[in-house]
């Protein structure tokens, strides 16, 4: 099965909708902020995660991640796209902190070992490898590579959305 996460009116195809609304895209009515989801485990094969995960309230932020990663197959991916600068305070249904690529970190086991992490305050078991791309905008994805690295880093709106993709480990 593969599963969209909060697909409200657009449900990738193929994929199953998941959300809290009923909405003509919606397959599975699911509270995504309760745990367990009613998904059995290690029976996801691929998650599509677009403008959700900016939603789960800080604190659930890692239970949300721990459920992922029960309901995955190993080696499962799941790709997340959530919005970047402006866009990423101005929305108020968006939770705080904002997602950036560093808050992918947290979910990756080897990563919290190496910077001593892994007890304590945060009680993290989710593993996953991740990558990510940055979506520029229009005006900055046209120009140079050296200077779209350089707005990436130093130019708030240069980026309209970041893509990661996660594997389970």
């Amino acid at each position: 099965m593969k599963i969209n996460i909060g697909c409200g009116d657009n449900k990738r195809n193929g994929f199953v909708g998941l959300d809290l609304y009923k909405t003509s895209a919606t397959d599975m009515v699911v509270d995504l902020f309760r745990f367990p989801w009613p998904l059995e485990s290690d029976s996801i094969e691929e998650v599509y995660c677009a403008h959700f995960f900016e939603r789960v309230p800080k604190g659930l932020r890692a239970k949300f991640m721990e459920e992922l990663h029960r309901v995955m197959k190993f080696g499962a991916k799941a790709t997340f796209i959530t919005a970047c600068g402006d866009r990423a305070f101005q929305d108020a249904t968006f939770e705080w902190p904002p997602i950036v690529a560093g808050s992918y970190l947290y979910y990756n086991r080897k990563w919290r070992e190496d910077n001593h992490l892994q007890h304590g305050y945060y009680d993290i078991s989710a593993d996953f490898d991740f990558s990510y791309a940055h979506a520029l905008v229009p005006s900055i994805a046209s120009k140079d590579d050296e200077f779209k690295e350089f707005a990436v880093h130093h130019y708030n709106n240069a980026v309209a959305d970041l893509h990661a993709v996660l594997t389970k480990l």
